[in-house]
C-alpha cells in the first residue's frame, strides 16, 4: 500500500509548490496514516501587513476593470480546477481524511462557483427607485469593497476560500486568504492552479490573490488591518467571539460562518428508507466533520425503534478505514485531540443517562498515529448540556418526541442555528417546519439530510453559527459597496419632503 508520504511529493510537483513545503517550521502531517508531509514554510504577522499592502495595490488597479472581464479570470480558473481535478481531490483527501470522492466533490463545488460567479459578473444590477421630486431618478450602483480577508477551516480546505474567492474577484477585490495551518498544502495548490490561470488572462495585476499562512498572530494582523475591509472567517464559534469584535471596533465588516449543532426531525409519516440513507451521510460522512453534520436525530415515538435499529444496523456496516482506497465511507478524524474530544462528550452523555452503541477507536495496530472510529449513535434520554454543544466528530445524538410542537422546540433549543431537516410526508408539517413558526436555521430542508448543500443557495446560519451568507443567491452583495444615486435633471431644485429652503 502506498503511504501518504509516498503519494504527497508528485503531486507538490505537479503544482509546483514543493519548494515552499520544505524547510519550514510547519509540519504538516496526514490524519490518513500520520505521515509527515510537509515542512512548509510560514509568514511573520510582519510579513501578513506587507502582503495585505501589495494587495491594497492590486485592487486599486483591479476595481477598474470591467466585470465582465473579472468574470473572464474566474473562467479560466475554472478551466484549471477541471483540468487538475483529480489531483486537487487527491491532495485534499491526503491533508483532510475525506474519502476519495468528498475530495473530488470538493473541488467540484470550486468549479460550480466559478460557473456561477462567471454568470454573475454580468449580473450585478442595481436599482432604479421612484424619486418623488419631479426631474430626478434615483437609482442604486454597487462598487467593488476593497481587500477581502479568508480564514479557512481544515474540514473543507478548498471550497470555502473558492466561494469566497470567486464572488470577491468578480466583484471587484482583491484576496488574502489564511488556511488552517492543518491544511496549508491544499491552499498552496490553488495559489498555484490560481496563478496559471492569471498568466492565461493577462494583465491581472500582481497579488490580487495571495496566501498567507502561519499562527493565530497571521490571523490577527488580517482582522486588524483597517485596510481589509471584509474579515469572511470559518471556524468554531470561540474564533467568531474574538474575531467580530476586532473587526467592529475598527468598524470593518465581517463575514461569519462557525459552530452548527444540526437536528433531523424524523416524523411519522417519514419514508424510513430515505430517512436511513440521509441521516446515516448526514451524520457519518467525512467523520462527522462538516458544520452541517446532523449532530441530533429527534424522532417521533411511533417510529423510534424501527429507525433507531436500522440506524444501528448500517453504522455496524460502515466501512471505515484508509479514504484513499475504494469502498471506504468514513476516513479519520482530524488528530488525536478531536478523538479526545469525541470521547470526553461520549463520557458526559453517559453520565447523562445516554446509551451509546459505537464510539469506539479502530483500526489502532495498522495506523497507530491516526484516529479511526466508529460512528456513534447515543440514545438520550432528554436534551442535556452536551448535546446543546457542538463536538466535531461522528456522534448522533438520538431524542424522542410525541407531539409536534415539541419537536420543533428541541430542534430550536440549542446555541447554534445552521442546517435542519425534516423527513415527513405530511405537508402541514414540513410547511409549519419551513415557516417562522418552524426552524430558526438558515438552512431547512424537506425530505434530505442536514449536509449536501449546492452552491446556487446563499450558505450560513443565524445564531452562534455567525449570521453570515457565503456563496449563492444574493451572497455577493457582502463583498460590495451599495451607493444610492440621485440625478437632478430639471432645471429646478425641489427639496424631498416638501421642505422649503429658498435663497
Amino acid at each position: 500500500m502506498n503511504t501518504t508520504a509516498n503519494l504527497t511529493p508528485s503531486l507538490l510537483d505537479q503544482f509546483g509548490i514543493a519548494a515552499a513545503a520544505r524547510g519550514g517550521s510547519l509540519r504538516v502531517a496526514s490524519p490518513v496514516d500520520g505521515a509527515e508531509l510537509a515542512q512548509v514554510r510560514t509568514h511573520s504577522a510582519a510579513d501578513a501587513k506587507a502582503i495585505i499592502g501589495n494587495a491594497q495595490q492590486a485592487f486599486l488597479a483591479w476595481r477598474a476593470v470591467p466585470a465582465p472581464r473579472r468574470g473572464e479570470l474566474i473562467r479560466l480558473l475554472g478551466d484549471e480546477l477541471r483540468a487538475e481535478k483529480q489531483a486537487l481531490g487527491q491532495l485534499v483527501s491526503i491533508e483532510t481524511g475525506k474519502i476519495l470522492s468528498e475530495g473530488l466533490g470538493e473541488v467540484q463545488e470550486m468549479i460550480d462557483i466559478c460557473d456561477f460567479a462567471l454568470g454573475l459578473s454580468r449580473q450585478l444590477y442595481g436599482l432604479t427607485i421612484a424619486s418623488e421630486r419631479p426631474g430626478h431618478r434615483m437609482m442604486e450602483t454597487w462598487h467593488p469593497l476593497g481587500v477581502v480577508g479568508v480564514i479557512s477551516a481544515f474540514n473543507f480546505p478548498v471550497a470555502v476560500w473558492a466561494w469566497n474567492f470567486a464572488l470577491a474577484i468578480v466583484c471587484g477585490n482583491a484576496v488574502v486568504w489564511k488556511p488552517s495551518e492543518k491544511t496549508p498544502l491544499s491552499a498552496l495548490a490553488c495559489q498555484a492552479i490560481f496563478e496559471k490561470a492569471a498568466a492565461r488572462f493577462g494583465g491581472a495585476p500582481a497579488n490580487l490573490s495571495q496566501v498567507v499562512i502561519g499562527d493565530h498572530t497571521v490571523g490577527e494582523a488580517l482582522v486588524d488591518d483597517e485596510r481589509v475591509a471584509l474579515v469572511s472567517a470559518t471556524g468554531s464559534t470561540r474564533m467568531g467571539r474574538e474575531v467580530a469584535p476586532r473587526v467592529a471596533r475598527r468598524f470593518g465588516r465581517s463575514l461569519l460562518e462557525l459552530g452548527g449543532n444540526n437536528a433531523v426531525i424524523v416524523a411519522p409519516t417519514a419514508d424510513l428508507d430515505l430517512a436511513v440513507r440521509g441521516i446515516a451521510f448526514a451524520a457519518a460522512g467525512t467523520c462527522g466533520q462538516r458544520c452541517t453534520t446532523t449532530r441530533r436525530l429527534i424522532v417521533h415515538e411511533s417510529v423510534k425503534e424501527a429507525l433507531v435499529s436500522r440506524l444501528k444496523k448500517a453504522y455496524a456496516a460502515l466501512p471505515v478505514g484508509n479514504p484513499l482506497e475504494s469502498g471506504v465511507l468514513v476516513g479519520p478524524l482530524i488528530d488525536g485531540r478531536s478523538f479526545e474530544a469525541m470521547q470526553s462528550a461520549l463520557r458526559k452523555a453517559r453520565e447523562d443517562g445516554g446509551t451509546v452503541t459505537g464510539g469506539e477507536r479502530l483500526l489502532q495496530d495498522k495506523f497507530p498515529s491516526a484516529y479511526y472510529v466508529r460512528p456513534a449513535i447515543v440514545e438520550m434520554p432528554s436534551q442535556t448540556a452536551v448535546v446543546c454543544a457542538e463536538t466535531f466528530a461522528p456522534i448522533l445524538y438520538v431524542l424522542t418526541y410525541s407531539d409536534f410542537a415539541d419537536a420543533i422546540r428541541l430542534q430550536n433549543d440549542v446555541p447554534q442555528g445552521l442546517s435542519s431537516s425534516i423527513f415527513s410526508n405530511d405537508v402541514r408539517e414540513t410547511e409549519l417546519f419551513l415557516s417562522a413558526a418552524g426552524s430558526d436555521c438558515g438552512i431547512a430542508n424537506v425530505n434530505i439530510g442536514t449536509s449536501g448543500a449546492e452552491i446556487g443557495g446563499a450558505f450560513g446560519g443565524e445564531k452562534e453559527t455567525g449570521g453570515g451568507r457565503e456563496s449563492g443567491s444574493d451572497a455577493w452583495r457582502n463583498y460590495m459597496r451599495r451607493a444610492t444615486n440621485t440625478i437632478n435633471y430639471s432645471r429646478e431644485l425641489p427639496l424631498a419632503q416638501g421642505v422649503r429652503f429658498d435663497v
